[in-house]
């Protein structure tokens, strides 16, 4: 709640002829401060007026007055410099260490806003500012879907810096990380991640000019090799040259109880995901260099567009064959990985490189893929957000998961433009 009355007086979204201390002294806020996240008052440097004299110093905001006792704030110098307390209810007088009254006042906020931030915040409906979304200007939500696209770039460049310095500059072993946990298109990211991590490409390079024995590798790292389909040839090979390697190289694997089958649909199983992990290194890994090479989102997509062979190409998993497995990826999918693999790593090096090109890239690339088709999007759409590339899509994604599954409304530029436009309302104008 105290983070909420620090967003009110950050923001200025008081009644503001309602402003007057205790004691009666009418108050005008010049400055409210910049806003504290470390230890001290919550804000630094206003400027207040009060009874047509300016303060200026720190402003502390609680819920109750007596917080600032209880708190210890009277017995710590740190507080002596405090202009103004801001409270929700006042049910009792505070000090500085010398005795000195401080003034005080009441927040009075709108009945309209606090009933805004209740429906936003408890509603328990999937979007609950659909509703109202077209009172926001369109210039609004541009800007704002801008800023989020670039928000989720950045979290995903930041595990990009993080690799590589993990793999000490080798943009071929964080490609192949990246590369390994798009392919669990979500269920089974983490689990293809660690995969990746515990099956570096230094081992699969040196076994890289035999197919079978990289898929042992992998399928083997796995946990997926436990002896349920010892009647196929296949499945026997790859035991016989795991348990040769897990010997040789002292290899431990993951539980094969990491990878999520439930609700999947056999072309969404994680094994033919691994044959297809196990065809990139086939012969050498050299992904990142071919990203970089790729003129165009035609000839990345072609990148991607692989044929298994052998065994894969008529099994979604180990045992009963299938008439027609299909393509290892669909277009849709082939698009993940430009999204969640192709881009962040073009951006990350234009950044580490100072090649704005490149960054610029990335942003072309997101632009002129078609944009995910899930229910977020789908959500969204209904809330009249339009969402013409992937870009816009990502940003869409961003501000479900970090934003209004959170419920972080106030920090979201359409809930503060909501709330904005509601903390102005008085009781009158309802």
């Amino acid at each position: 709640m105290e983070g909420l009355l620090q967003y009110i007086w950050q923001h200025k979204l008081w009644l503001s002829e309602d402003m007057v201390t205790n004691d009666g002294r009418r108050v005008r806020v010049i400055d409210p401060g910049l806003l504290n996240t470390n230890a001290g008052p919550d804000f630094f440097n206003a400027k207040v007026e009060i009874d047509g004299h300016m303060w200026v110093g720190n402003v502390e905001i609680h819920v109750r007055a007596s917080d600032w006792k209880r708190h210890h704030h009277d017995e710590d110098p740190a507080y002596d410099s405090v202009i103004l307390h801001v409270v929700e209810k006042d049910d009792a007088p505070v000090t500085r260490i010398n005795g000195e009254v401080i003034p005080q006042v009441e927040l009075q906020v709108s009945p309209r806003f606090n009933e805004s931030y209740d429906r936003l915040v408890n509603a328990r409906v999937e979007l609950p500012c659909a509703a109202r979304l077209k009172e926001v200007p369109q210039l609004t939500i541009t800007e704002w879907i801008e800023a989020l696209a670039f928000e989720r770039l950045h979290s995903k460049v930041d595990r990009v810096r993080e690799l590589y310095d993990r793999y000490n500059g080798s943009w071929e072993d964080l490609c192949y990380v990246m590369l390994a946990r798009t392919l669990g298109f979500g269920i089974n990211n983490d689990a293809f991640e660690r995969l990746a991590r515990i099956t570096p490409l230094r081992l699969l390079h040196k076994h890289s000019d035999s197919i079978l024995q990289v898929e042992a590798l992998l399928f083997g790292q796995a946990g997926l090799l436990n002896g349920a389909h010892n009647d196929e040839a296949y499945y026997q090979q790859l035991m016989r040259e795991y348990a040769f390697l897990a010997n040789k190289f002292s290899l431990r694997p993951i539980e094969g109880t990491a990878w999520k089958l439930f609700r999947s649909r056999p072309q969404n199983f994680p094994y033919r995901r691994i044959a297809l992990l196990a065809q990139f290194v086939q012969g050498g890994f050299n992904l990142m260099n071919d990203i970089l090479q790729a003129t165009d989102t035609k000839a990345l997509r072609q990148l991607f567009d692989v044929e298994l062979s052998g065994y894969w190409t008529t099994h979604f998993s180990f045992g009963k064959p299938s008439p027609s497995a299909g393509r290892a990826l669909s277009n849709s999918s082939i698009d993940i990985v430009l999204i969640n693999t192709v881009a962040p790593l073009y951006y990350a090096r234009g950044e580490m490189t100072d090649d704005y090109q490149m960054t610029d890239r990335a942003i072309a690339l997101l632009e002129d893929i078609r944009p995910e088709q899930n229910s977020i999007v789908t959500m969204f759409r209904g809330a009249g957000i339009k969402c013409d590339d992937a870009l816009t899509s990502q940003a869409l994604i961003q501000l479900r998961r970090n934003y209004c599954e959170a419920r972080k409304c106030i920090y979201c530029r359409l809930g503060h433009r909501l709330l904005a436009t509601d903390a102005k309302q008085k009781p009158s104008d309802r």
